[in-house]
């Protein structure tokens, strides 16, 4: 079934698509964390899975003025995200290997 609603165009950007990227991948890594460490992977998962939300939210957005906000809002949880992870690498919590995913 064909569905026209413009408010799912999102899921034809790249930018999306990435972010849902992180997501999973955020997922599969931090997930294996110690129990003492749950909150800080958990805080890590929700800020990848961000990106993606505001991306989404405002794309479903009537103005442009409204879209550029929200996506202002999927690069600060980008930074976020990205600062969780350096941290994560020099504490060697994650490998070189994960890190470079």
């Amino acid at each position: 079934m064909l569905r026209k609603n413009v408010n799912r165009g999102f899921k034809s950007l790249r930018v999306w698509k990435v972010a849902v990227f992180f997501y999973i991948l955020a997922c599969k890594i931090l997930t294996k964390f110690a129990f003492e460490l749950k909150k800080v992977a958990s805080n890590s998962i929700d800020a990848s899975h961000s990106i993606s939300r505001n991306i989404a939210e405002g794309y479903s957005r009537r103005s442009l003025k409204e879209y550029l906000n929200f996506l202002n809002y999927a690069l600060g949880s980008c930074g976020e995200f990205h600062s969780c992870y350096e941290s994560f690498h020099q504490e060697v919590q994650i490998t070189d290997e994960e890190y470079e995913q």
